[in-house]
């Protein structure tokens, strides 16, 4: 049996495709505005495993568009978990640290309260609570910063703007871990793998790039990477406005993610090298 995937063009869905025993399906079989295809796709293809690597991430967008980032991010997710409940499977749920509220300097615990800032955290933070409401064997993977060779991301965006411009103003005071969507893809195939073998390690858990920085350091590191000579001044967040609130601490503990299901902390030092590579940015 195969380890049935949601989604086939995000990021992480397009990394999980390369995985062994993987079946991607998209919105043409499940459409997550309509969430009972979902339990249809998961039905028909009666898989070991499900991973949801399908969402609405347009953070800024969710602001004016709550309804439906709450569709495809807590009604659709619930529906597949108890889907996944209902057959005995486990489900893994991609999920963020914009659940949190982002205040202090201390990592976030998986347990930690939450207290999202803006549309996009709730609708995330609704998706987690149906999941766990649905009452199967799952994992909701929390994670942060998330690039690729993929898609609009960071890393894409900063090649193309060092490649046109001398100098960059990045924001400086919001703290996290970037992450490869490949080593998201690896970790999730991971814990569906292990869940089906070990049902009670469901729950919550983090997984986050190391060492943590701010995006204008993340920006200098793709730069220095990528050989381009675009100097990077560091401004705080209310220097760079945006429809929503980004949380300033995204830092996230992920040990129990280590001594649950054996997965480090990927060094995105190393994963940004890869996705240069892919991108033909190398120097």
């Amino acid at each position: 049996m195969t380890i049935l995937v949601i989604g086939k063009t995000g990021q992480v869905a397009r990394e999980l495709a390369h995985l062994p025993d993987v079946t991607c399906v998209g919105r043409d079989e499940a459409d997550l505005t309509v969430p009972e295809q979902c339990s249809h796709a998961i039905h028909a293809y009666t898989p070991r495993a499900v991973i949801n690597a399908a969402a609405f991430t347009a953070v800024d967008k969710a602001e004016t568009e709550e309804a439906l980032a709450t569709l495809i991010n807590a009604d659709a997710p619930g529906v597949m978990a108890r889907a996944c409940a209902s057959l005995g499977i486990p489900f893994v749920q991609i999920s963020t640290d914009y659940v949190f509220e982002g205040g202090g300097t201390a990592p976030w615990q998986p347990d930690d309260p939450t207290g999202p800032l803006g549309a996009y955290g709730r609708s995330k933070m609704a998706g987690e609570e149906k999941v766990r409401a649905a009452g199967g064997v799952h994992a909701i993977l929390r994670t942060s910063w998330v690039v690729s060779a993929h898609g609009n991301n960071f890393v894409k965006t900063m090649l193309r703007l060092g490649a046109e411009r001398d100098a960059l103003t990045v924001v400086a005071d919001q703290i996290g871990g970037p992450t490869a969507a490949r080593d998201i893809a690896a970790a999730c195939h991971a814990m569906a793998e292990q869940l089906a073998r070990a049902p009670e390690k469901s729950g919550t858990y983090h997984l986050a790039g190391a060492p943590d920085c701010s995006w204008a350091d993340f920006a200098r590191a793709i730069f220095d990477q990528a050989g381009l000579a675009c100097k990077v001044t560091d401004i705080p967040s209310s220097q760079y406005p945006t429809p929503a609130v980004r949380p300033l601490n995204s830092r996230m503990n992920c040990t129990t993610t280590t001594d649950t299901f054996g997965i480090p902390r990927p060094d995105w030092r190393s994963s940004l090298r890869d996705i240069l590579s892919d991108l033909g940015a190398t120097t």
